[in-house]
């Protein structure tokens, strides 16, 4: 898997979306996380390891309490990265070649389907 894809299925779900949206106004701890997302200190801090590991957070000890917050350079890089993507020319569909296709057969059902990549 890309650090891309890492990323984009890290924000995919909705708590770790609105950790990052509330992150991006204020540095947060667990504690105020979860008090603002009415959900456990334990599931805040799993979703802020998966963040963590996808680089869109980090955290800074400040006594007892470690604060967060995101990694905005990391966050605009993926953004790049997917307005890039939808600027590129959409690769044009082949057409089966004339006669190649059996009688009653969808393309799709004559040709072999493309190679998916292994993650």
């Amino acid at each position: 898997m890309s650090h891309c894809q890492k990323q984009l299925r890290a924000l995919a779900d909705e708590n770790r979306w609105e950790i990052i949206r509330l992150l991006l106004s204020h540095e947060y701890c667990v504690g105020a996380l979860a008090n603002n997302l009415g959900i456990s200190g334990a599931a805040v801090s799993q979703h802020l390891r998966v963040l963590r590991e996808a680089g869109l957070v980090k955290g800074e000890k400040r006594g007892y309490w470690t604060h967060y917050q995101v990694e905005r350079k990391a966050l605009i890089a993926l953004g790049e990265v997917l307005i890039k993507l939808g600027r590129e020319k959409a690769a044009q569909p082949q057409p089966c070649p004339r006669g190649t296709s059996p009688a009653g057969k969808s393309c799709t059902e004559a040709c072999p389907p493309p190679e998916k990549e292994e993650n």
